[in-house]
């Protein structure tokens, strides 16, 4: 990956529990702030999500985009830009570690636009980015009966 932003949390939950979240695309608008849509365009051989186009409108950034996923069983995902109207790239992982009986869940994140930034904002935003989702994917992992 290029350089990237990362942050981590630490969710009330196993592994499994938190990767079926992360995978549940449909359930995106409920809890991802901004995702207004998240369609499985494509499944890999284990029925997992392998693309997902999404439409996010997080003002100011209104995008439509399609991201590739590749998934290392309850451990972690990847993920990167297949298309997208302002993006010009974009690569992602969540990694899970467990942590007792808790998960702890790394976020990593590069995005590049198609206009010009300046790096220490596009961390920044990226930052934001990245904060907003843990917070999101915490609340709703910690709130989904197990």
């Amino acid at each position: 990956m290029a350089e990237q932003t990362t942050s981590t949390i630490v969710i009330d939950a196993d592994p499994p529990s938190v990767m079926a979240v992360i995978a549940d695309f449909d359930n995106y608008p409920e809890w991802a702030r901004g995702v207004t849509s998240a369609t499985v365009l494509t499944k890999d051989g284990e029925g997992r999500a392998a693309e997902v186009a999404f439409v996010l409108d997080a003002a100011p950034i209104r995008d439509q985009y399609t991201l590739a996923y590749d998934w290392d069983g309850d451990r972690q995902v990847t993920w990167s830009l297949v298309e997208a109207t302002m993006l010009k790239a974009m690569e992602g992982a969540y990694v899970l570690e467990p942590v007792g009986r808790s998960t702890q869940v790394t976020y990593r994140l590069s995005v590049e636009l198609m206009i010009p930034m300046i790096g220490m904002l596009k961390r920044k935003g990226e930052k934001v980015i990245i904060d907003t989702a843990l917070k999101g994917l915490k609340q709703r992992v910690e709130s989904t009966p197990r």
